[in-house]
């Protein structure tokens, strides 16, 4: 039987500049260093038990023309200076057998820090309604432990943002943030 249950994942984020919008797309997933593999766009779990692992250890583990299942969010703009953001957003349950949530989300006028807590906070907000948890975004962060604490369990929030102003000279920018999984 064939397992395609992820044992491991990692983030991964880039950005492109080009005349055109496709190539920009290209250079933002070179950036990122997935460019020549086949990207397989799906739903938002962090399967139970999968671990998560560094960039380098991700990319060490793929080779060219292989299909990568990746959770991803991309923005592009050809508009001067105006700042875009892509996030994926992680959250993790402290029990290894329940699974957790990756949560997709792109922007116009924020910076990394505002994109990257929004994504965490919808894959906070996924996961605890998964679990039939009430979820009050301003009661459940511990700023002091920064960890979200939801009915007494604790979850553990990342996020993998790129941001980028677009090129002053009207060429595609384009951001690109990615969880991508290994089977």
């Amino acid at each position: 039987m064939l397992d395609l249950v992820p044992k491991r994942l990692f983030l991964t984020r880039g950005k492109g500049v080009h005349e055109d919008r496709l190539t920009s797309f290209e250079y933002a997933l070179r950036d990122a260093g997935i460019a020549g593999t086949n990207l397989v766009l799906i739903s938002s779990i962090f399967p139970p038990h999968a671990r998560l692992v560094s960039r380098k250890a991700g990319l060490g583990e793929i080779r060219a023309g292989q299909i990568l299942f990746t959770i991803y969010s991309k923005n592009q703009t050809n508009e001067p200076h105006r700042l875009c953001a892509a996030s994926v957003g992680v959250a993790q349950p402290k029990d290894k057998n329940r699974y957790g949530y990756l949560s997709e989300y792109d922007s116009y006028g924020q910076n990394e820090k505002q994109a990257g807590d929004y994504a965490e906070d919808v894959a906070a907000q996924m996961l605890a309604s998964s679990l039939g948890i009430k979820f009050d975004i301003d009661k459940s962060w511990d700023e002091k432990r920064q960890q979200w604490t939801i009915s007494g369990q604790i979850y553990k929030t990342s996020n993998v943002t790129q941001t980028a102003k677009g090129n002053r000279d009207g060429k595609w920018t384009t951001v690109f943030a990615a969880a991508v999984l290994l089977l």
